[in-house]
């Protein structure tokens, strides 16, 4: 299957093509490959009890590893913002290295409020912290996962 493109010119010069995919097409895929690895393991199919599972234990980190592509300009996933697509090399040029640490924490799972506490034990400034937390807006930027609709899939 061939991967649709997102002309991205307007957004970030640099490039005039990228991957454009879905998160939630993609996690179909996902999920499905863990299904069938934690299958293999206890020699039956688990069905729904598997995509259940990757949902619970992997949901979050895969939805932050894609809007880190999409942040960076990587990929364009159709359910993330649009205007977030490549943020990263947009702004924030007087904060770089600090905007750097604040996303690999993000990415780790971390909250708004770990990374104040990061900051206030490393003797950080908070203003510019609190300026890129508020431009990123995690929590703004989170995704139900489509449960039912990957289930039906998966299982058919």
């Amino acid at each position: 299957m061939e991967t649709p493109q997102f002309n991205c010119y307007e957004h970030h010069p640099c490039c005039v093509v990228v991957d454009r995919r879905s998160v939630y097409t993609e996690c179909v895929y996902e999920a499905d490959r863990f299904k069938w690895i934690e299958s293999e393991k206890v020699g039956y199919d688990l069905g729904e009890l598997a995509v259940r599972s990757w949902v619970q234990k992997h949901w979050s980190g895969y939805l932050r590893a894609r809007w880190q592509e999409h942040l960076q300009g990587n990929c364009f996933w159709t359910e993330l913002d649009r205007g977030d697509f490549g943020l990263l090399l947009q702004d924030f040029t007087e904060h770089k290295q600090l905007l750097g640490q604040i996303v690999n924490l993000l990415s780790d799972g971390r909250e708004n409020l770990d990374v104040f506490t990061w900051a206030e034990d490393n003797k950080i400034p908070l203003g510019p912290v609190c300026q890129i937390l508020e431009t990123l807006d995690i929590n703004s930027r989170r995704l139900n996962h489509q449960f039912d609709w990957a289930i039906i899939y998966l299982t058919q």
